[in-house]
């Protein structure tokens, strides 16, 4: 007695899955610039890794004779696989059957991937590319009637993120559960011209009274550039690349702890640019990625929301081999002033640190919270508040550099300044509670109305206040711990490295992230 017969028609089955939604539709899946779901998990999976999960799930349709007469599969492809070694979970839409569309799902599928990566502490890498909502109103003409919303999988999502690492391709357009899938990640990418992401697509924005296209709605331009996802790429190989990048610097899981590269960089390199690096009238701006690829391992720096909260540059690197998170103020954008864009960044950053055990390095020139009506209408007070309150909550030591301003609240959440301070600070360093300009004319208001000559002696007051910011009188008093030279940065932020790993312990956080 032999099974031979149903092996063969297991494989029959397979093969009707491999067609996807079929030919038409997977002509016009290609016609729009787009790979198919099974072409995309070969380019991103390490070459005959995958390992498929439910590849015969899916709706069949059967003669007479019970026989199988039909197939479609599901709107998902799923399974284990290898990203540069690495075990991960893949969990990627087909648009090809049904645009994705949740109501065609088994939706069992995606729970599946997620209790398996949080389970088998793997990371899970997800592909999204369909209408992912509840469906079409026509499917009440063959199930006439409503119900009241549920989102299977959401609570496992939700604990997913406080375990593993959740990666989100946006590659297509992404609207209900599907955006809120993108959302719901540690790192989310899109693709320009190939991807949008919104709550509902431009048929329901349109019956509201706007007339939009796809793009316009949800395009990456207003999603790039307003941190729903935080990077955005030329095309589909290139989000497969930042997928893999981005991985090789976090741990499978929060009961591990990131791993070391052997080390490819002088750890005692030294950057003769960077003692010229700051100007000196502490007005003109420079550029902070310079201070990052001088001081971190050459090359390793991978940067993260790169288009939204401009005021502060944030990202991956690594630093004799470990791997860090980086945040460094841009005094290109608003002298480096906290907005409530970024803010919500920095929360963002610190939460993803401090679950996978990165220590942080953080490059300060804050002149404080963004000031006016602006900043105030778009909410900068209570997202600076969750900001801080993010250093605060912080399980990962924190290094702070400071290379010029560090004012006010926000200049003080450097770091976590209950803890040791692990602080270097550059001569370049200018700190307080308000900067001089215009913390002097609002302190001596009555004296300035008063006088004969105004500007001769504001003149004078700024001449008075300068000798006394001096950051060496900071430092006569321990209220900065070490001004260096900052040519010797490098060197003392891989001592940091060294030390910090005796004061990361694997495990869970007592904060979850926050998506």
């Amino acid at each position: 007695m032999s099974w031979e017969k149903s092996i063969e028609e297991l494989r029959r089955r397979e093969r009707l899955a491999e067609h996807m939604g079929g030919q038409e539709p997977v002509e016009r899946q290609r016609g729009r610039g787009k790979l198919t779901v099974r072409e995309r998990v070969a380019f991103l999976a390490d070459p005959g890794s995958f390992h498929e999960i439910g590849k015969i799930a899916g709706k069949a349709t059967y003669g007479l004779d019970d026989e199988l007469s039909g197939f479609t599969p599901s709107t998902s492809v799923t399974g284990r696989a290898r990203l540069e070694g690495r075990p991960v979970v893949i969990l990627a839409d087909d648009f090809t059957v049904r645009g994705g569309a949740s109501d065609a799902s088994i939706w069992q599928k995606m729970v599946q991937m997620i209790k398996m990566a949080t389970e088998y502490r793997m990371p899970l890498v997800q592909m999204i590319d369909g209408t992912g909502g509840g469906g079409s109103v026509k499917a009440l003409e063959k199930d006439p009637r409503t119900y009241i919303p549920e989102t299977p999988g959401w609570n496992e999502i939700v604990t997913g993120l406080s375990q593993v690492p959740f990666v989100s391709l946006a590659l297509g357009p992404c609207a209900g559960m599907g955006a809120g899938r993108v959302a719901a990640s540690h790192f989310s990418i899109m693709v320009k011209e190939l991807s949008q992401v919104f709550v509902a697509g431009p048929p329901v924005a349109i019956a509201l009274g706007e007339n939009v296209t796809k793009e316009e709605l949800g395009g990456w331009k207003i999603q790039g550039q307003n941190g729903t996802v935080d990077n955005v790429v030329e095309s589909e190989a290139d989000a497969f690349a930042a997928a893999r990048r981005f991985l090789s610097y976090l741990p499978p899981s929060v009961h591990h702890l990131p791993g070391r590269l052997q080390p490819t960089d002088d750890p005692k390199r030294k950057e003769e640019s960077l003692i010229s690096l700051v100007p000196k009238d502490g007005r003109t701006p420079y550029k902070p990625r310079k201070i990052i690829e001088a001081a971190t391992d050459r090359g390793s720096f991978f940067e993260i929301g790169h288009d939204w909260g401009r005021g502060i540059v944030t990202g991956l690197a690594r630093i004799d081999g470990f791997a860090v998170g980086i945040m460094a103020g841009d005094p290109f954008f608003l002298d480096g002033a906290w907005t409530a864009d970024v803010c919500d960044k920095v929360t963002r950053h610190m939460d993803l640190c401090s679950t996978f055990h990165l220590p942080v390095i953080h490059f300060v020139d804050c002149p404080g919270f963004a000031v006016g009506v602006k900043a105030e209408t778009a909410g900068v007070t209570r997202a600076g508040v969750r900001a801080m309150t993010a250093v605060y909550q912080a399980d990962v030591p924190v290094c702070s550099v400071v290379i010029r301003k560090a004012y006010g609240l926000a200049g003080s959440a450097m770091m976590n300044q209950s803890k040791t301070k692990w602080r270097y600070c550059w001569p370049s360093g200018d700190w307080g509670s308000l900067p001089m300009a215009g913390g002097i004319e609002a302190a001596f208001r009555k004296e300035l109305s008063e006088a004969e000559n105004p500007e001769e002696l504001k003149a004078a007051l700024y001449k008075k206040f300068e000798a006394i910011r001096s950051p060496f009188r900071t430092a006569e008093s321990f209220l900065a711990e070490e001004i260096i030279d900052p040519r010797e940065t490098r060197s003392l932020l891989v001592d940091f490295a060294h030390h910090a790993q005796r004061a990361i312990e694997a495990g869970e956080r007592r904060i979850s992230f926050r998506p």
